[in-house]
């Protein structure tokens, strides 16, 4: 979700009451955020709902995570996370993300040294494991989460892939609810989840469902999963309209333009609709003339100009 999960996507969501229960940062560089890197005043906007927001952190360093933990902390939040799951190149190579899985006695180690730091709720993302060619035990995924939570942490969000797997095969979901049977804290699910029917059935298998990519494309989709709960006629049928997928990405772009800086506004959007124009039996074609824009209004000629053109075909 990096470029993906800002105040202006926030805002969008929140505007499809009621929005999401809770909504997680983008990663947090530890180290840029504590040495005042240029742009962490926008990674650390906690707007529309701060008392929805968690924090998401990422580093490699123990004293620039701690330092930036107890930062974070005096904010108005819902709580602070750390990312042992992300497997990017980038971050890898850092030691940050899911190499912290590789040392479970370091990572024990940090939890000890943030915790008395942190009054909020304390989180973390992390992964089944580092293997790459067969698939990780249980009984290691455990013996890691057992010893974070020893160490004080509140609620563990499980990506159930290995670090290399990318999304070249299916989430194991079973370790997701099998890891909530062994331990005493909330064990949050992610992975894989195409719809509001199935973030409803597999919030029975654990104690909350995060979800990414499909949040990209249907930001409706809180608003869905609370009208099931309900058991009431959904607000946003099956067939989309063309009217409601036109508004929502303008609504999108007109969002971007205020809280993101314009540094941000080429790459924040590209991401946006690389995943937003699935809703478009023609979405290939609408990608590829946002792609060739270099600023917003580009942007947004080319997105109403691919209805109109529709329109009169």
């Amino acid at each position: 979700m990096a470029e993906l999960s800002h105040r202006a996507l926030r805002e969008l969501i929140e505007g499809f009451k009621p929005g999401a229960d809770e909504y997680f940062s983008e990663m947090i560089s530890a180290g840029a955020f504590v040495s005042g890197g240029l742009f962490e005043k926008w990674y650390v906007d906690n707007g529309p709902c701060p008392e929805k927001l968690v924090y998401q952190l990422v580093g490699g360093n123990e004293d620039h995570l701690c330092q930036a933990a107890a930062l974070l902390d005096r904010e108005n939040c819902l709580g602070i996370d750390l990312n042992m799951g992300c497997s990017a190149p980038a971050i890898t190579r850092a030691g940050a993300g899911v190499r912290w899985m590789a040392c479970p006695d370091k990572a024990g180690t940090l939890i000890r040294k943030i915790r008395p730091l942190v009054s909020r709720r304390l989180s973390v993302k992390l992964r089944t494991g580092l293997e790459d060619n067969s698939p990780p035990t249980l009984e290691n995924l455990v013996r890691f989460c057992r010893r974070l939570e020893e160490e004080g942490v509140d609620l563990i969000t499980l990506h159930p892939r290995t670090s290399r797997e990318k999304f070249k095969r299916k989430a194991r979901w079973e370790y997701v609810s099998a890891l909530r049977g062994e331990l005493g804290i909330p064990v949050a699910g992610n992975g894989d989840i195409s719809s509001a029917e199935e973030i409803e059935s597999r919030s029975l298998e654990c104690d909350a469902v995060m979800i990414g990519r499909l949040a990209i494309r249907q930001p409706w989709v809180f608003s869905e999963v609370k009208r099931l709960e309900e058991v009431t006629v959904t607000l946003y049928e099956d067939a989309l309209s063309d009217s409601l997928v036109k508004e929502t990405g303008l609504r999108f772009l007109e969002l971007l333009a205020i809280h993101q800086p314009p540094e941000f506004h080429l790459s924040r959007a590209r991401r946006f609709f690389n995943y937003f124009c699935d809703n478009l039996f023609w979405g290939n074609h609408v990608k590829n003339l946002i792609n060739r824009e270099n600023d917003l209004s580009g942007m947004k000629r080319a997105w109403v100009s691919s209805f109109l053109n529709r329109s009169e075909q």
